[in-house]
């Protein structure tokens, strides 16, 4: 009998779908009610940037230059410090920064409505960053947790296989129903996240602490209880 493989909390499939739901919430957000822009990723503004730059619009670079900064700077920490915080706290890293989004969501809620949009989209960027370079592996399946580009793109490559397939083979299925069931949380994410900006305002970003929590409570139970001699174990990708 073919030995079952041991996945950790933090690598389950129904992680990775709650964490790209919340990101479709923020990612509903920061377009709405935070410049038109996404923060999940920087294609945008690295495009934004070039632009500045040609045309020589010397300040409106500078602004680009700033949530590009703290994406990088959110990537630098999540890559540089999990080690020290599991040995510290006997926690694991992911379980902390689910904890720090869920921190930094309820502050950005609780801001006045005069506070700058900058302070959103760079607070955004930075824990997106972290969320990104984190959690990289669900299940054996390279995935990213904050947009949707490369689903789609896998969701493609998945249904020519499937066109092509030799007969009987249907061993792509899995990463293609994977690939397709990220984008169907992303989007769902997204739909609650217009939803709530439209009634709620600036507070609709309260909305993505509630699949952060589900998550942060299900990483802290493991790390306290089931994968407590799990700790030193890194989880796929890393």
């Amino acid at each position: 009998m073919e030995k079952k493989t041991f996945y950790l909390t933090c690598e389950r499939i129904w992680v990775y779908d709650t964490l790209i739901f919340a990101a479709g919430i923020l990612g509903s957000y920061t377009y709405m009610l935070c410049g038109g822009i996404f923060c999940n990723a920087q294609t945008g503004n690295i495009v934004l940037l070039g632009i500045a730059l040609g045309t020589r619009s010397w300040l409106k670079a500078l602004y680009y230059v700033i949530p590009i900064s703290a994406y990088t700077l959110g990537a630098f920490i999540s890559e540089l410090i999990p080690d020290d915080v599991k040995h510290r706290f006997h926690i694991r890293w992911e379980t902390i920064l689910v904890a720090v989004e869920i921190v930094f969501v309820a502050i950005l809620g609780a801001l006045p409505e005069a506070t700058p949009i900058q302070v959103f989209q760079v607070s955004i960027n930075f824990i997106a960053s972290m969320q990104y370079n984190t959690f990289r592996n669900s299940e054996g399946v390279p995935m990213a947790t904050t947009f949707a580009t490369n689903h789609v793109r896998q969701l493609g490559i998945g249904l020519a296989r499937e066109l092509h397939r030799r007969h009987g083979d249907t061993s792509h299925r899995r990463i293609l129903k994977r690939h397709f069931s990220m984008i169907l949380f992303f989007l769902a994410g997204t739909i609650l996240g217009a939803i709530a900006c439209t009634f709620l305002r600036r507070r609709a970003v309260w909305i993505a602490a509630l699949p952060y929590a589900v998550v942060f409570a299900a990483f802290l139970h493991a790390d306290l209880t089931s994968e407590k001699e799990w700790l030193e174990r890194d989880p796929a990708g890393h």
